[in-house]
């Protein structure tokens, strides 16, 4: 597919780029985290769809909270969870927990270092065990993070929807290709720096690119096209009624199956059939809250309705107003929760 003298072109450009115009502060890359395997473990987590600038204070709060695998191996769910609220995507928290203990029982608290090992843990594809296995230990493996597809779609004019199996080998063989023998940090972390901050999805900084001299799709005005993007498909549209049961700065809250949409996380009591049973009548409706999932998007309506006694409901808990930033709640429930 690609030539070596091709293949060591383009790890040539991406290393020196990185050396000069790459990202070098941000906190996992600091002397005493860039080699520690538990960060960079826990940056790879936190980074997956989710922007650097979001997850830089989430990974500064976990860090202080729990400093090492151990710590967290050992933690109260709902301490680690409550941490993780309002980054999305929940079960990167509780896959993270799980192959902390996981390394606790059956590597005696040791990252595993081989990215095929790491890959065994829950939560954690090629592309993120081999990111691993290269920052924590200087493995040579390759990456394929959708920055990267998209680098490499861009460059070698890859057509196809990335995402769809065929199209997804070939870019993996290519991935392999490209991997220099040396220099495979610089190189891996300069590859995860183009996608970010150049090759971006929309508004590619071109002119700055490293790559723009042999960039295919670039040469043949294609940028817009490549990758393929995803067939588009109706975004299924959800409604759901939650009650917001209000006792003297308290609210009621019900803890969600370990599984699912915000599994494990506390949340306002839902209402399956949208019917507001006879004791909250009166109930005041509070602003429709729209919010998208990956695969749909959710319009919630809070149902406000202030109560004379806690009636504490079977796995209910009245939580304090005055304790949201310690409790475990989806963002758009907080929002809501914000808002009184």
């Amino acid at each position: 597919m690609v030539s070596p003298s091709c293949a060591g072109d383009f790890a040539h450009r991406v290393i020196a780029w990185q050396k000069q115009s790459g990202r070098h502060d941000l906190p996992w890359q600091q002397k005493g985290s860039a080699r520690d395997p538990y960060r960079v473990w826990l940056s790879e987590i936190m980074l997956q769809q989710t922007q650097v600038a979001t997850v830089i204070p989430y990974y500064r709060r976990f860090l202080a909270r729990f400093p090492d695998l151990a710590s967290l191996a050992a933690a109260p769910s709902e301490e680690v969870m409550a941490l993780w609220s309002g980054l999305g995507y929940y079960a990167r928290a509780r896959n993270l927990q799980r192959a902390a203990q996981l390394i606790v029982a059956q590597w005696s608290g040791r990252f595993p270092r081989r990215a095929a090992d790491i890959e065994t843990l829950p939560g954690i594809g090629r592309s993120t065990a081999a990111a691993i296995a290269v920052f924590a230990f200087g493995a040579r493996a390759a990456i394929l993070d959708g920055n990267v597809k998209r680098v490499l779609a861009r460059v070698f004019a890859i057509e196809g929807f990335p995402g769809e199996k065929a199209v997804e080998a070939r870019l993996w063989v290519l991935a392999e290709t490209l991997l220099p023998k040396r220099e495979v940090v610089g190189y891996t972390q300069g590859l995860m720096d183009l996608g970010a901050t150049l090759c971006t999805r929309g508004r590619p900084r071109c002119g700055e690119c490293p790559m723009a001299s042999i960039c295919v799709a670039r040469q043949e005005a294609r940028v817009a096209e490549l990758p393929t993007p995803r067939a588009k498909r109706a975004v299924p549209q959800r409604v759901v009624s939650v009650l917001v049961l209000r006792h003297r700065g308290r609210v009621l809250m019900e803890q969600r199956p370990p599984k699912g949409i915000w599994g494990g996380l506390l949340s306002l009591p839902e209402l399956p059939d949208g019917k507001l049973p006879r004791q909250y009548a009166d109930a005041q409706p509070l602003p429709v809250l729209r919010h998208a999932f990956t695969h749909f998007r959710l319009d919630i309506t809070p149902l406000l309705c202030k109560v004379s006694r806690c009636n504490t409901a079977r796995d209910g808990v009245w939580l304090s107003l005055k304790k949201l930033d310690e409790a475990p709640l989806p963002a758009p429930i907080r929002k809501i929760l914000e808002s009184l």
